[in-house]
Parts: C-alpha cells; structure tokens; sequence
C-alpha cells in the first residue's frame, strides 16, 4: 500500500482524524495532502475585514485594538468584547461566561494573531463570537517558539477548516505527512510534463503547503490545476471514445413523413438557431453509434421544438421516441403543449386523424388504471410513435416495441440510476438527447457534460417581449410590497393574469415542496432571540391573505405538488384559458408552463431560492406580446450575500451571465458525481469559471492521448491516478450518464 494510502488515524491520532474524516471528508494521507490552502497571508500583513462573508467561517489574520470586560445581570454575567483592526476597517469578538479569562490576559492592544470563526451581525456591526485564536507575537518564548514552528516561513497557509478544527491545526497535520508527498503517483506523461515545463508533483505538493515565495504557489497551482483538468478530461474523453463503440440504430430522417408534414402546418417559422440544431441532431440520429447530445438553451428559446422535430424524425424512421419530465404538471403541460402543436397528426390511427400521424400518449404514476393500460398497449404494440411521462415510464412494465430517442428534460433533475433504466429499454441502446433551461458556460460544459456533444440555442423566437426584474426588501420597506399588490391588480386589470411564487406549500405537515417534487420538513418557527429564521413563506396562507386582503375581488387558485393529477391539471388549464386570475404556485410552474396572457410574477422569499432557479420560474412571463414584470420579495438584509444574488438576477437576463454567479457562489461541487451526494469534490484547485483555457487545453491533450492508447496500456500511473477517481460510485455516474 502506498503512503498517500494510509488512514490518518495512524500518523495524527484518533480525535484528530476522526473530525476530519467527519467535518472535511478527509481519511487519508493523500486526502490531507490534497487538501490545499484557501489563500496565503504575510506574517506581519493583516486581512482585509471590510468585506468578510456573513454566515461563513473565516480565518483572518488582525491586530487587537482594544478590549474591555463588561459586566451584566446584575454583575453576575461577563462578557468581553475585542476590537480588531486591520488599519481601515474593524471586527468586533466577544467571549462570554467563563471563556474571557484566558483571551482577556493574551488579547491586549497591539497583540496580533489568527482568529477564526462564523461571521455574524450584532447592532449592525461584524462579529465573531468565541472565536478561537493563535497568537503570532506571543510574549511568552514557549508560544512564540510554538507559532513559528506551526507557520515556518513568511507565507502563513490558511486551509479550508470548520468549527471543529481550525486552520492551524489543520496546517499542523500537513507537516505530520507532508513526507508522504515524495510518494505521490505523477498521471502525467513525461513527455507532456517536461514539454509544458511543469513542475514534479512532489514538489508542487511541497510548494503548495508551505511556500517560501508566491512564485512557489504560482508553480504549484499551475502543475496541480492541470492535474485536475488532465484527469478529469482523460475519464471523459474514454467514456466518449467508448460510445462511438456502442451500436445504435441509425434513424435517418424520411422525406413526406410525419417530420414534412408536421413543417407544413407550422404557424411560425423556426429560427436560425432552431435550424442549426436540428440539423446537427438529425446528422447524430443518421449515425450508427448513439447520440449523446446536451440541448441548453434560454428560457423560452424554443427547445421543446427541437426535440418535438427530432422525436418525429424518429418515428418517421420507424422507432419510438419517449421524453422523460421530472413533474407530472410539467409531464401534462409538454402533453397538451405537443399535440395541441400536432393536431390531427397526433391521433394517429383514430377517427379523424391524419394517415401519416402517430399516437401521443401520457404515462404517470397516478393515471387510472384503464388509461394505464391503453397507455402500456399503445407502447409495446408500436401503435403510440411518443410517449411523454414521469418516472413511471422506468418502471419494469413499462415496454416499448422499438425505443430509438429518448429526450430528458431538465436532466439535473434525474438521478443516473432513472435515465439508465429508460435507455435499457431499446432492443439497442437508444440515442440520448438531453435538455436543460438552465445555461451552460463552454467550460462547465467541458466538465459536467465533457461527455456530451453540446448544442446551444441563444435565439429568442421573434415576438417575446423584455422582462422588468425588481428587489422588493419587505421588512425594510413594507410600502414596497403594498405596491407590488397593487401592480398584481393593475397587471390583472388590463387583462393579463400573475403568478405569485411561495417556497412551502403550508399543510398541517410543514412540508418545504423542493426542487423535483422532493419535500423537506421546514423547520419550526422560533423566537428572534434564537436567532432562528423563520419557516419559509407558504401557498395556502399567502393565497388565503391576498384573497382576503390586498386583491380581493380577483380569481386567486393554488397549485403544488401534493393536489390530485386531475386537479392540477384542471387549474393549470383553467389558468391557461384565462379563467383564474392570479395563480399561487410552489415551484412545480419553474419550467415549460407556457401561458402567454400571464405578465407578473411576485417571488416570495426569493433569497430561498438559487440564482437559477429564479431565472427559470421569471421566465414564466413576458411569453406574450406583453412586457412582463418580476418582484423578488425578500426579508434578506441589504448587505448580505442573498440579498446581493437576487441584485444579480434583477440586474440582468442574460442567462449565462447568471449561471457563472450561480457557479460562482455555489462553487462546483463534484462534476464526476452529483454534488448533492456528498462526495468530495474532485476539483480542489481547478476552478470551472476562471480556467477556461487550462481545461481546453488539457481536453484537446486528453483526446489525443485516448485516440491513440484507448486503455492507456502504455500509461499505467495515469491508469492508477484515474482508478483511485474513479471510485465505482462516479464509474456507475460516467458510465450511465
């Protein structure tokens, strides 16, 4: 076994290891030495303190510029309140109780130290409370002696830490395996290590702990960030190398078919842009490998279009074509959207349909039984050409007579295990067309979907009218939100209609209706004391307040997730036809709900919800010929980090301007996996963002090295570095997705 192998109890101890593997996912020695710096500081250089995250764990290094003890409850309370400085700006710590002894004899004015702890708001002013420090001009020689032992050298390395563990005693188990970084397995070839003159890896990872100079960190991060990139790149460029192995069925497109026909009937003219793609989708389905092809476009640029096109392409081809919905509201809308499009080409084989029509056919989880069985018949007989539905199309019973496409729509919504039972179902593997609402930059692109051909649509069919986006503060300003009703009405009053968006449904359970239909219990209201949010805003008690109250006399319905198929879709077409005026919805409307009248939509609670995500629910409006109108209704403090995203989505409504907030903020969690499972990222330097031309130029190397040693015979410590990423999990991931 290697030395980057080793379990980190066996060289730090079992307390130590034990929060690390818990806290920071770190349980070896490679892991540690993985585990680099967030940022460096210069011994006798103070952090900047003007402009420190709230709600995160910071490490700052500051000098104390005074402190006092005060007393209360009658004198039997203490508290000791810190000023720090860094020269311009100033933090305030505070120790309560029996912790202000120890700080109280060291924090004197003029000490300097690292602090660490979670940023907060107190009387309008940034605080730590009961931070933990280390003092880095102790008096005494001992903790001198001990600080410049854990910090040799100028540059001080401030890690990734958490509440458990600070960074200086992270930095003091890097020096406990920093040795173990001699053992380190190099993945790149030496023919492309030594002709981009890059530094050995021992060394990087030697450098990137404890630099002597910033031009140590610089050839550091460039070594390793390319090491990130390279491998990622290889893993993704064998699994499409892989796929041009597979057989597929060629489904080339048939001339006065189903596809011709449906053109002809066309009120509109598709756009440049759909053209483009379309053509680029039906030279994949021409080929006798399977299509693997991510469709990312704008809202409402006309995706559903393209795939409608490439669906009939297939049928006319002679297979079927299956789309998969991660909503049975969104499932019925694509439903009524496509065969209302369609028309009498949609009832093929009944009375009054078209010769060269095909059946489209609904399958959801809450179907009744007969129409459940027609649905089956129609799909293993051949006689339904589409079929759009849930995840009830995964299920074992569901079979089809020839499955040539399936489309996934908002793919991010889908675990790997559901898109790879669909795929299972062809008597060949089927072609894959993935879409999302959500824009791509080119180099997550790279990344996330490195395996998929990409095609973008930038255009906006003609007609589409701009969308005004406002921040509502509510608590600040409550007049604001009186306002924001009254716009609802006057939208109401000209004959338009709104839509009013709420994080919680707001039952008896206390459920938070999430993203994909998940539910999450919300947390219990709590005393502001506590310093405890309140619960999120709910549908049934905002649409019981606004038709009591600030729009009375109007049409207000609900909908969400846990109201009866029918009833959803009884709403949703009632809402269509203009019958309900204004619509109270969770985010079950985020994507393809399609009713141009509709021009307002009030977000409540907007900082609950991702930079994506309110662009996609905004994108409900402004479908029409109407300008539309989007509130962001906030409680989110004006200097907070919420409160700055939704400033960022009113300011624009360019879509991949927004997703490189969303990234930004986010980070990039793991793009082997899915970030929401809790692995470790594989990305610990490179950053998606910023390194446009490190992963392009690593991809454009990886491809090379794959077309010539698809198995990489001729490279075993790149093999070795691929399989220790590659664990099954993210195989499965790779493999499935």
């Amino acid at each position: 076994m290697s030395s980057l192998d080793e379990p980190l109890k066996k060289l730090l101890g079992g307390a130590t290891a034990k929060v690390m593997a818990e806290h920071l996912d770190l349980h070896t020695v490679g892991d540690l030495l993985h585990h680099y710096p967030r940022r460096y500081e210069e011994r006798g250089k103070l952090t900047a303190l003007t402009d420190l995250p709230l709600d995160e764990h910071v490490t700052v290094v500051a000098q104390v510029a005074d402190a006092r003890i005060l007393t209360f409850n009658n004198g039997r309370g203490k508290r000791l309140e810190v000023t720090l400085t860094d020269g311009s700006g100033r933090l305030q710590l505070v120790f309560f109780g029996h912790g202000v002894h120890k700080p109280h004899k060291e924090l004197l004015p003029g000490r300097q130290a690292m602090f660490a702890g979670k940023v907060s708001v107190f009387n309008r002013k940034m605080q730590l409370a009961h931070p933990t420090y280390q003092l880095l001009d102790a008096s005494d020689a001992d903790e001198a002696s001990e600080a410049v032992d854990a910090f040799a050298g100028r540059l001080l390395p401030i890690y990734p830490a958490c509440k458990q563990l600070d960074s200086w005693r992270i930095a003091k188990a890097v020096d406990a395996v920093l040795p173990s970084a001699r053992d380190a397995v190099d993945p790149l070839p030496a023919s492309l290590r030594e002709g981009r003159g890059f530094t050995p890896l021992p060394e990087a990872l030697l450098k990137v702990h404890r630099p002597q100079t910033r031009a140590d960190i610089e050839d550091a991060k460039a070594r390793l960030k390319w090491d990130e990139a390279f491998v990622l790149q290889v893993a993704l460029a064998r699994r499409r190398y892989a796929d041009t192995q597979l057989p597929a069925a060629a489904r080339r497109r048939v001339a006065d078919g189903l596809l011709d026909a449906f053109d002809a009937k066309l009120p509109f003219t598709l756009t440049e842009g759909q053209e483009k793609v379309s053509k680029e989708i039906f030279d994949d389905l021409a080929t006798e490998h399977p299509m693997h092809r991510l469709l990312q476009g704008e809202v409402g640029s006309g995706k559903t279009m393209v795939a409608l096109r490439a669906m009939l392409a297939v049928v006319d081809a002679g297979g079927q074509a299956a789309m998969l919905a991660p909503t049975e509201v969104l499932a019925q809308q694509h439903h009524r959207s496509i065969t209302e499009m369609m028309g009498e080409l949609a009832e093929g084989g009944m009375l009054g349909g078209s010769d060269r029509g095909t059946k489209v056919v609904l399958l959801t989880g809450s179907m009744g039984a007969a129409a459940r069985r027609q649905a089956l018949l129609d799909l293993v007989t051949g006689e339904a050409g589409i079929v759009i539905g849930t995840h009830a199309l995964i299920e074992d019973k569901v079979r089809f007579h020839d499955l040539g496409l399936v489309v996934v729509d908002e793919q991010h919504r889908f675990g790997v295990e559901q898109r790879d039972a669909l795929r299972s179902k062809g008597k060949q593997p089927p072609h894959l067309l993935v879409m999302t609402a959500t824009p791509i930059p080119r180099t997550v692109a790279m990344t996330v979907f490195g395996d998929l051909e990409t095609s973008v649509l930038d255009q906006l069919p003609a007609g589409r009218s701009p969308i005004a986006s406002h921040v509502v503060p509510a608590k600040d300003k409550p007049h604001f939100l009186t306002r924001a009703w009254e716009r609802v009405a006057e939208e109401v009053e000209n004959g338009h209609q709104a839509y009013v968006v709420c994080p919680r449904i707001g039952d008896d359970a206390e459920e938070a209706e999430g993203r994909g239909g998940k539910k999450a219990k919300a947390k219990k209201a709590a005393p502001e004391e506590d310093g405890e949010k309140r619960p999120p805003l709910a549908v049934l008690e905002i649409a019981d307040q606004l038709r009591g109250g600030a729009l009375s006399g109007l049409s207000v319905e609900v909908l969400h997730g846990r109201m009866h198929p029918d009833e959803k879709d009884d709403v949703m077409r009632r809402f269509a036809a203009g019958d309900v005026d204004v619509l109270v919805a969770t985010t079950v409307i985020e994507v393809g709900v399609n009713v141009p009248n509709a021009t307002a939509m009030v977000i409540m609670d907007a900082d609950r919800f991702g930079v994506s995500q309110l662009h996609q629910l905004r994108g409900r409006v402004g479908r029409g010929s109407a300008p539309g109108l989007c509130l962001l209704v906030s409680e989110a403090h004006e200097a907070s980090p919420a409160r700055a995203r939704l400033s960022a989505v009113a300011a624009t409504l360019d879509g991949f301007e927004l997703s490189r907030i969303d990234l930004e903020q986010r980070r990039e969690g793991d793009v082997l996996g899915q970030a929401q499972s809790g692995v470790r990222s594989s990305l610990r330097m490179l950053t998606v963002i910023d390194d446009e031309e490190v992963i392009a130029a690593a991809r454009e190397e990886a491809v090379a090295i794959v077309a010539a040693d698809p198995e990489l015979e001729r490279l075993p410590e790149l093999r070795t570095v691929l399989a220790a990423l590659l664990d099954k999990e993210r195989e499965e991931y790779l493999d499935k997705g």
